[in-house]
């Protein structure tokens, strides 16, 4: 993707980005651009037909994005509805909605939003929608899974709504006029406008979600202020999606319909792509990465990915409440052979939740991630021991996963590592997405699959998530010393000192291990080498269809 601005270099552009979203000494941090959408680079000879398939791993549970939490949701939306800041294809943030904002003390910020900006059916995009947007969003009674997310961005009054102890009226977000949105935090965040670029903080309108309520997603009612707006869904079969003419950068637009097809079967989603059906993955089988990187080299994809893979212990649920339980069963995860042998695609074994690729993240290896695996094997026999579990009494237990061949290989894998070095007894429980989510987020599992992928390029995404009002990850531990660090990092205006909060939480989840980090992911899938534009710099994976385009074969 292109970037073009009157006024100062590329190179200029990202600097200024920076020193906004990350705190600066300067009296006013501002900035303005000029539209970033796609330009398709000269002598690129397009296809006549600019249509594109997209595989999105599972039936997603909503499009609405108060109410999702999934990535394969965040897929759909991002094309759907426009948030005041996008990503460009290296994830630096770049203006949507808003094409300009302002900020003094990264504590009241003020976002220009852009007179062109239009619904699906005509309407102004105006401040106040996302007044109604985000009042909804943090609203008890919409019951989002991600309001926890809306808390953490620290708008005044956000954490008090959630709790039901103020009126969602109360949020510190103004619309001054049509154009003009104020919006004042408790603290200072230097990072809070990378923040409303996030799935929940997308605008929705107001009066289609009245006039419909929660059928206002469906194709007949949906108006979105994205790129594409819904035109066919069946459910488990297809989301397809064509071009809002009234988009404000349409004309930039070039992909006409992009489909999203729900296959949870990586080997079927191959041979779809195979055979031309697909244009772009949501991953690969891994028993066929090295035969399809041999023969078709042109088309796997491999790019760095801010997500990381790990199991999640119910530690409200006997044995689980036990420290030495937990720390045995993630010690006696060989984690190299999970990397190296099971998916061996550049994955890299993850001691940590968040992932080493984070910006400004250098925390120290626990202990336990400078063992060799022989040590680590013999330290988790020894703690079992000690919890009281061994051949006389096995310990047993059922691990949870979300329907895909790729888990269920990771999880039959360690379910033998378990039962060689320690004995265990391990039952293995597949269930389809929603279920999942759901069994989850109630604390219906003892032991979880479980990813996270970053919200925003900082260490606080992946952290907040162990925190004990946070459940949207499952993860129901409840440590108050943990959620003292954090809350401290998170009202800290220091980077370093942010930086040094982040360690110690890191320290405190290597002590108590209420999860076991596995593995960093890589995103790898198969990628039409007839598609351009797309994103492979972006660490966080946000691929919009706007900025992609179909090439001439």
């Amino acid at each position: 993707m292109q970037d073009k601005n009157l006024e100062f270099s590329t190179m200029n552009k990202n600097n200024i980005t920076k020193t906004l979203l990350l705190g600066a000494s300067l009296a006013v941090a501002t900035t303005s651009f000029t539209s970033f959408a796609a330009n398709v680079p000269a002598g690129i000879k397009l296809a006549e037909k600019q249509e594109i398939v997209r595989g999105n791993g599972t039936e997603v549970a909503t499009i609405d994005p108060h109410k999702s939490q999934g990535v394969p949701e965040s897929h759909v939306i991002r094309d759907l509805l426009e948030g005041l800041v996008n990503q460009d294809a290296d994830g630096n943030t770049i203006p949507g909605v808003a094409e300009s904002w302002e900020t003094t003390d990264n504590q009241t910020y003020t976002f220009h939003l852009r007179a062109d900006a239009r619904w699906s059916n005509g309407d102004p995009v105006t401040a106040q929608d996302f007044v109604y947007s985000w009042q909804r969003a943090l609203d008890p009674a919409t019951a989002s899974p991600y309001a926890w997310y809306m808390e953490y961005t620290k708008i005044k009054n956000a954490k008090e709504i959630v709790e039901g102890k103020k009126e969602k009226s109360e949020l510190a977000v103004k619309a001054l006029d049509d154009h003009t949105l104020v919006v004042e935090l408790e603290t200072a965040v230097p990072y809070f406008v990378m923040m409303t670029g996030h799935t929940t903080m997308k605008p929705v309108h107001q009066k289609t979600i009245e006039a419909y309520g929660d059928n206002w997603t469906k194709p007949e009612h949906f108006v979105g202020n994205g790129a594409y707006v819904v035109d066919r869904w069946v459910v488990n079969e297809r989301l397809v999606l064509t071009r809002n003419e009234q988009y404000w950068d349409n004309a930039h637009t070039v992909i006409n319909k992009v489909t999203f097809l729900p296959i949870e079967n990586q080997v079927a989603e191959m041979n779809r792509f195979l055979a031309g059906e697909i244009d772009i993955t949501y991953e690969l089988p891994i028993e066929h990465f090295r035969r399809l990187k041999k023969e078709y080299p042109e088309s796997v994809s491999v790019v760095g990915n801010l997500c990381t893979y790990y199991y999640s212990f119910n530690t409200k649920k006997k044995p689980f409440d036990d420290v030495r339980v937990r720390k045995a069963i993630s010690y006696a995860i060989d984690r190299n052979i999970v990397t190296d042998a099971i998916m061996a695609q550049g994955e890299k074994p993850a001691y940590f939740l968040t992932p080493e690729i984070t910006a400004g993240f250098h925390p120290e290896f626990p202990a336990y991630g400078k063992m060799s695996q022989k040590e680590r094997d013999a330290e988790a026999a020894r703690l079992l021991k000690e919890a009281g579990y061994g051949k006389g009494n096995p310990l047993k237990f059922s691990l949870l996963y979300n329907t895909s061949e790729n888990h269920k290989k990771i999880a039959v894998a360690l379910g033998s590592m378990w039962k060689k070095t320690l004995g265990l007894d391990v039952t293995l429980e597949n269930q389809e997405w929603k279920t999942y989510l759901s069994s989850k987020d109630q604390g219906n599992f003892e032991v979880a699959r479980a990813g996270w992928c970053g919200d925003y390029n900082e260490a606080s995404s992946f952290l907040t998530l162990m925190m004990s009002n946070n459940t949207t990850g499952g993860q129901h531990w409840g440590n108050t010393d943990y959620d003292a660090i954090i809350m401290k990092a998170l009202t800290s205006t220091s980077e370093s000192e942010r930086q040094a909060y982040y360690a110690q939480a890191e320290a405190l989840i290597a002590k108590e291990m209420p999860i076991a980090p596995i593995y960093q992911y890589v995103k790898s899938r198969l990628l039409s080498p007839k598609v351009g534009g797309f994103p492979s710099n972006n660490p966080e994976e946000k691929i919009y269809t706007k900025d992609l385009y179909i090439k001439a074969q």
